[in-house]
């Protein structure tokens, strides 16, 4: 992970921690504990997709198969520091960065909109509406068509900067 080569925790103090794809239990585990104990704020850097938005909820608010323990598995506070699609433009990420969503997409970020986790959140639903209006997605790796640095040289500091999160 490129946070951790660039050693970004020894300028800006956090934890970084990835799932590589769905939350396992552990994971989840581990940062509501350390959520809780330390009171420290929590922020997701997923794709701008609706499968990032998932992979969001799950941190957030637990997994469907999972809500009997839900408890002791969520940072309910959890933010959305980016890749979000109003930074696609913002960052004035390259055309061939930006991927074409599918049909199926389309159809989650769709279903996504009608989720309690995204309408108790209007500026998660203006996200995610932008999301499926423009029909474009992007992976967080399209930040390094800037350079290898980019993310953890410009894109995180300007965010963490302007308390860009949601």
């Amino acid at each position: 992970m490129r946070m951790a080569e660039d050693r970004f925790y020894q300028r800006y103090p956090c934890i970084v921690i990835t799932a590589k794809g769905q939350p396992d239990v552990a994971t989840r585990m581990f940062l509501s504990r350390i959520t809780a104990e330390l009171q420290i704020p929590v922020l997701a850097l997923v794709d701008s997709d609706p499968y990032g938005l998932k992979i969001l909820s799950v941190y957030m608010s637990g997994s469907k198969n999972m809500s009997y323990d839900s408890a002791s598995l969520t940072t309910p506070d959890i933010k959305w520091l980016g890749l979000r699609p109003s930074d696609l433009n913002k960052y004035d990420l390259p055309d061939q960065c930006r991927l074409k969503m599918t049909d199926n997409d389309i159809k989650t970020g769709k279903e996504l909109l009608n989720e309690t986790y995204i309408l108790k959140n209007p500026k998660w639903t203006q996200e995610l509406q932008r999301m499926v209006k423009t029909k474009e997605k992007a992976e967080i790796q399209a930040l390094s068509s800037f350079g290898f640095q980019y993310i953890t040289e410009v894109y995180l500091p300007r965010k963490l900067r302007e308390g860009d999160w949601i």
